[in-house]
C-alpha cells in the first residue's frame, strides 16, 4: 500500500530559522511541532524531511556537521514516539543547477524511487515558495505555506493553504483527508 507522506522542510518549519543552522545548540524546535506530527502520525502519515543546505556548498559547515544535527533532531522526535522515515538534503548552491535544490523536485523524486508514495494523499509543508514549487513539480498538489520562516508573498503563492506555523497544519490536513 502506498504511503501517505508529509514532506517537511526543516529550517523555518521544524525549527526556528536562524540562517545556516549547523550546531545543535542553535537548534530550537518550533512550538507545536511534536504535537502536530504526533496527531498526523496517528492519522497514518509518515514524515520525510527535505531541506536545502547551501551552507555546505558555501563552506560554512560540513556534511558531517549537517548529519550530526540531523541525527540529533531525529533522536528528539524518536523520544516523543515520532518516526522520521527519511531525511534528504541538497548541499548545492543555486548556480550549481542541480536537480535536487528546491524549487526543483529532485529530492522528492528520489523519495518516490525509494518508497511507494501516494502523491494524492501526501503533503508538502514549507516556509518558502521554493518548497511549494518542488511539491507541485513532483505531482503533489497538497501544499501548505507557513508564515514561520522566510517572508512570503501570500498573494502570489501556489500553495493549497497558508498557515501561521506547523501547529496549525493538522486542521488543514484533517479537513482534506483522502481515502
Amino acid at each position: 500500500m502506498a504511503k501517505k507522506i508529509i514532506f517537511l522542510d526543516r529550517d523555518g518549519v521544524i525549527n526556528e530559522e536562524v540562517g545556516y543552522l549547523h550546531k545543535i545548540r542553535d537548534f530550537e524546535f518550533i512550538d507545536g511541532v511534536f504535537e502536530s506530527l504526533k496527531k498526523l502520525q496517528d492519522l497514518g502519515y509518515e514524515f520525510i524531511v527535505i531541506t536545502n543546505q547551501s551552507g555546505i556548498g558555501r563552506g560554512f559547515y560540513t556534511e558531517k556537521d549537517y548529519h550530526k544535527v540531523d541525527k540529533w533532531m531525529k533522536d528528539q522526535f524518536k523520544k516523543k514516539s515520532i518516526k522520521i522515515l527519511f531525511s534528504i538534503h541538497c548541499p548545492h548552491l543555486e548556480e550549481d543547477n542541480c536537480n535536487c535544490r528546491k524549487p526543483k523536485p529532485g529530492m522528492i523524486e528520489k523519495c518516490f524511487k525509494k518508497y511507494e508514495i501516494s502523491k494524492k494523499a501526501s503533503w508538502v509543508i514549507g516556509d518558502s515558495e521554493r518548497d511549494i514549487e518542488a511539491g507541485i513539480s513532483s505531482g503533489i498538489s497538497n501544499t501548505i505555506l507557513l508564515r514561520s520562516g522566510h517572508r512570503i508573498n501570500e498573494l502570489e503563492t501556489k500553495a493549497f493553504s497558508i498557515a501561521d506555523s506547523i501547529k496549525d497544519i493538522t486542521k488543514i490536513i484533517d479537513s482534506k483527508m483522502t481515502p
